[in-house]
């Protein structure tokens, strides 16, 4: 508590050092991501305890098609003009559809400290941002708080890599997530993530197979290094749509999903049956996921 406190006492100076530690200088942080951060600081000014980076831009570096992820700690909970406040301060900077040059996507949770230490399943979030969710927020429509269980995933992430912006490191903050909560929320966003897959292919096959990965070794992972460790263990007419899905995460290829509904659909068959087996498997209680990122593809 004392170190989380004492984040808000440096409030005004902690996001310029942090950026200046990381990058060298303010001039070398990559422009969407200082945009993303200034717009983050602004929108929650007076609310904002702790910023952390994390996913492909801290754990093996941006992919041409990765998503700027963000956990924002809140002293205390976000009113509702403080979510169209970030909605509408958000959606220029974010994705294809931004007015801003070089913008990447933006992933933001955003939570309070106190429903979040002690640890408890399933986690509470006060507020998302995603792409998926431009057309709903551009009509308006923005979730309230509420249970998130995608979030002991995101917390379980930061937690094993991420850069403290604004705040003490996350490990001071935070308990451990137990791998039974990390199973847990697998197991509750399968069908969500499935329902999802016409339009969004690649992200729906590149994460089951990070679901696979981690279930697996208890290891989470970057997409592309998930897809490459899956690819050695399945079969062949699979593999050929994993690896797809893979090389245009890269930038390598160019994947058009409306002619290929015929490879990702068993796709998905295969890896949800897959992940139901490993979710059956018992584990011993009180293990945590493993703090791992490694970048290789071994």
């Amino acid at each position: 508590m004392a170190a989380f406190q004492g984040s808000l006492m440096h409030f005004n100076s902690e996001p310029a050092v942090r950026i200046h530690s990381q990058y060298g200088s303010t001039d070398q942080v990559p422009p969407a991501i200082r945009r993303a951060f200034d717009a983050i600081i602004t929108a929650l000014a007076g609310k904002l305890s702790g910023l952390y980076l994390f996913g492909s831009a801290v754990s093996g570096g941006l992919r041409p098609n990765s998503d700027l992820d963000f956990l924002a700690v809140l002293s205390e909970p976000l009113e509702e003009k403080n979510r169209d406040e970030l909605v509408r301060i958000l959606l220029p900077v974010s994705g294809s559809s931004a007015t801003a040059s070089l913008a990447r996507p933006i992933e933001l949770t955003a939570v309070t400290w106190s429903n979040m230490v002690p640890w408890r399943y399933p986690p509470r979030s006060e507020f998302v941002y995603g792409e998926w969710l431009r057309a709903e927020f551009e009509s308006g429509r923005i979730a309230p708080p509420g249970p998130d269980p995608d979030l002991a995933i995101v917390l379980a992430t930061v937690l094993a890599s991420s850069i403290n912006l604004v705040g003490p490191p996350a490990k001071t903050l935070f308990d451990p997530v137990p791998f039974e909560d990390i199973r847990k929320a697998i197991a509750q966003s399968i069908a969500g993530l499935v329902q999802g897959l016409v339009g969004d292919e690649r992200n729906v096959v590149l994460t089951l197979a990070r679901m696979w990965t981690t279930l697996t070794t208890r290891e989470i992972v970057p997409k592309d290094v998930a897809a490459a460790r899956m690819l050695q263990h399945i079969p062949a007419e699979h593999g050929r749509t994993l690896d797809l899905a893979r090389r245009a995460y890269l930038g390598q290829v160019k994947d058009d999903w409306s002619m290929r509904q015929a490879q990702a659909n068993p796709f998905v068959e295969y890896s949800v049956q897959a992940l139901q087996r490993l979710l059956t498997e018992s584990i011993e209680p009180g293990h945590h996921i493993l703090f791992a990122t490694r970048t290789d593809a071994s």
